[in-house]
């Protein structure tokens, strides 16, 4: 029995290695989609389009404002920014494709922003589109890294 073991263990390094280069590419391919996430991340600033001050001057964030990723006018994840301003959403890479993400998605804050500055409008909002800076990898997994390409205010 050991003897069989040990012959279909050969055989399959054998197979293993003629495996042509397009193959492996395409599992590759499947393993990094099983092993990844996409990240999208980023700093909501408490002014009227959402950014950092010119020349980075001081510039309050906008803590604990709600952040909506919206793909075709659907809600599909959502985050509420940290005491720093801080958002990030986490989305399995099988059900969503970064091309899609991309040129489908943006980030909409729907927390007004006189919360946060009662000088500021208290209607509309601050949108984004979506840009890929890289990806990480950290143990096996690899992660596709996404930022805000910069917020925009949208009267109601």
């Amino acid at each position: 029995m050991a003897l069989k073991t040990l012959m279909l263990v050969c055989l399959l390094v054998a197979a293993m290695a003629l495996i042509p280069p397009i193959a492996e590419a395409q599992l590759d391919g499947l393993i990094s989609g099983l092993l990844g996430l996409i990240r999208i991340q980023g700093t909501v600033f408490c002014t009227v389009d959402g950014n950092i001050g010119v020349n980075g001057t001081a510039t309050p964030v906008f803590p604990y404002a709600l952040v909506q990723l919206q793909c075709g006018g659907n809600v599909v994840s959502s985050s509420t920014t940290n005491g720093s301003g801080i958002f990030s959403i986490l989305l399995d890479p099988l059900q969503f494709l970064v091309p899609s993400l991309i040129n489908n998605c943006n980030l909409a804050v729907k927390t007004p922003l006189s919360n946060c500055n009662t000088s500021l409008p208290s209607i509309g909002g601050l949108s984004s589109t979506l840009q890929v800076i890289g990806s990480t990898v950290a143990g096996l997994l690899n992660i596709t890294n996404i930022i805000p390409t910069g917020f925009g205010f949208l009267r109601a």
